[in-house]
């Protein structure tokens, strides 16, 4: 049942947001470099998979800073910052949901740099669901939660997944969006 709801809903929310699709590469390309990044991303048993994201980063940012952004970090672009702040910039990731590689709700996929901040036991459980656009963490807590409050609240969706529970996330994930966007 998650796998066609996600199919489902990927394709509505690509067809009823394909404007967004066609505006922001142009934007994004005012400031110069590629529309789309991609990134290496750890999911399903530990399975490396490409991300998609717009690009709101000035390009080579992964070599001017760590995995995570902070507030006002300079290497977000003009647009970046809207992109961002909206979650627009996670829209291309519906397509890692048709493709398989990821859900609309399920923990936030890491980079493979991340493996050494988890014991073996921790990465086996928070990687035994399929990554998701959105999860519990960013439900609840968006951008400012710490890495051990991320990593408890993923490990509490991965115990207790369900339909309804992913239904809350995404309702409260829209109202993380609408009130305290992201950075």
């Amino acid at each position: 049942m998650k796998r066609v709801f996600d199919v489902v809903m990927s394709v509505l929310a690509l067809v009823a947001l394909s404007p967004v699709f066609i505006a922001v590469p142009l934007l994004i390309r005012r400031d110069g470099g590629p529309a789309l990044f991609r990134q290496a991303r750890v999911g399903l048993h530990g399975q490396v998979f490409s991300i998609y994201k717009f690009r709101s980063m000035v390009i080579n940012s992964e070599q001017l800073g760590g995995y995570s952004t902070q507030a006002n970090d300079p290497r977000i672009t003009r647009i970046g910052r809207f992109v961002r702040k909206t979650s627009i910039d996670e829209l291309p990731q519906l397509l890692n949901v048709l493709n398989g590689d990821m859900s609309l709700v399920g923990p936030r996929p890491n980079v493979p740099g991340q493996r050494s901040e988890y014991t073996q036991e921790q990465w086996d459980l928070r990687n035994s669901v399929l990554p998701g656009i959105t999860g519990l963490a960013q439900a609840t807590m968006r951008s400012g939660a710490t890495w051990q409050q991320r990593y408890e609240l993923d490990i509490e969706y991965v115990r207790s997944r369900s339909f309804w529970l992913d239904l809350k996330i995404i309702l409260l994930t829209v109202k993380q969006i609408f009130t305290k966007g992201g950075n």
